[in-house]
């Protein structure tokens, strides 16, 4: 049996990893500063992450949700503390994807209605529901073509406000930043505004924190720069350091029922256990604060090197958008200089590294970065305007 070829791969075999790097089968080291789409979170094979999960796994590593599992609410109880929002409910699921389906399903279960209003260049997941509100023709099959998802312009709150007037819509869904689409920020005002509208036609507000979340952006969720208090907030990624981990958290005002919303593998023990040692470690090595610090401060050097692109981000949520291709440009961090980055579309690379990052290694980056960016440029000296 041979697999179903669906990713272009790196001639390259991660076999160990540590903090913010990784080496891979022939020896080679490499700086992580994608942290596997903007898993790592504390860092890869974090010690007390490790102590964690084997403990649990040599008692108990699954059961079902049908009986008490006292993991679930510890999980809980740190969480709400951490992220400043003690007053949610949880629900544990195991993907981004399927948080926004359940957020989804929810929103459209509390007001009756069946439309949803999404924004351009985001991307929401690949399930049913979720990719139908994901900006990316080429993934939506015709199964999940349906006229009850609505794209907008991302910060065009008149044309939000044109669809709402109509009625029917269930919910917006927003991410806190665009990730695949560019790292593109939602406006302060447009995030409250929606707030607002949400409110004002009785329906509910989703905030898609599944890459901007967990402390990513400097805040422990990035809609935590405005005033706005979600109706659901949906979490993955870093949360559970590459433990497959999603979950959503709902506002007190939304009762549940039994067999309202329901998962296998959602919250078991070993997803709880590497729950709760990636908000202890976000909480004792102080990652929120040290992703706006470093985030901070990698910006500030981008900024000084040229004025050739542009940089859009918050904390260790970075993009630069370029007027070329940048797969040259990443090709040559990542096999001259060992150093992994992500990017979107033709001209973005993407900086998502975990959030242990040090000073000094977004200095190594910098340098190496320094003298890609500066051979590409000469190469095209004439061809670009800066």
């Amino acid at each position: 049996m041979k697999l179903f070829d669906v990713y272009p791969l790196f001639d390259i075999t991660p076999v160990k990893a540590r903090g913010c790097y990784v080496w891979d089968s022939a020896g080679k080291k490499y700086l992580d500063l994608y942290g596997g789409h903007a898993v790592i979170s504390i860092g890869h094979s974090h010690p007390h992450y490790i102590q964690k999960i084997t403990n649990q796994l040599s008692a108990i590593g699954f059961y079902s949700n049908s009986i008490q599992n006292p993991l679930q609410h510890e999980l809980a109880e740190k969480l709400g503390k951490i992220s400043g929002c003690p007053d949610y409910q949880l629900f544990l699921c195991n993907s981004g994807a399927e948080a926004n389906e359940n957020a989804i399903k929810l929103a459209s279960f509390v007001t009756g209605r069946k439309k949803f209003i999404s924004y351009a260049k985001g991307f929401h997941g690949r399930t049913s529901a979720a990719v139908a509100l994901t900006d990316n023709p080429k993934i939506i099959a015709p199964v999940n073509e349906t006229e009850n998802a609505v794209i907008l312009p991302l910060n065009d709150i008149q044309a939000t406000e044109n669809v709402m007037k109509n009625g029917g819509v269930a919910a917006i869904i927003v991410e806190g930043i665009q990730g695949i689409g560019g790292i593109n920020i939602p406006e302060k005002t447009f995030l409250e505004k929606l707030a607002e509208l949400t409110k004002k036609h009785g329906s509910l507000l989703i905030l898609d924190e599944i890459q901007s979340g967990y402390g990513r952006s400097g805040r422990f969720f990035a809609f935590q720069y405005t005033n706005v208090s979600p109706d659901i907030i949906t979490m993955a990624k870093g949360m559970g350091n590459g433990f497959p981990v999603g979950g959503i958290l709902i506002q007190p005002e939304i009762q549940p029922w039994h067999g309202m919303l329901g998962t296998t593998f959602g919250g078991n023990h070993l997803a709880c256990a590497a729950g709760t040692a990636v908000l202890d470690v976000i909480k004792n090595e102080k990652l929120v604060e040290n992703a706006e610090k470093v985030g901070n401060n990698i910006m500030n050097k981008l900024a000084e090197i040229s004025s050739g692109y542009e940089i859009r981000g918050k904390g260790l949520m970075i993009g630069i958008e370029f007027k070329f291709p940048v797969k040259e440009l990443r090709n040559k961090l990542l096999f001259e200089h060992g150093i992994f980055t992500g990017f979107s579309g033709q001209n973005i690379i993407r900086l998502l590294p975990p959030l242990t990052l040090s000073l000094a290694q977004a200095d190594e980056f910098i340098d190496a970065f320094t003298k890609v960016f500066t051979d590409i440029s000469e190469s095209l000296s004439g061809k670009l305007v800066f």
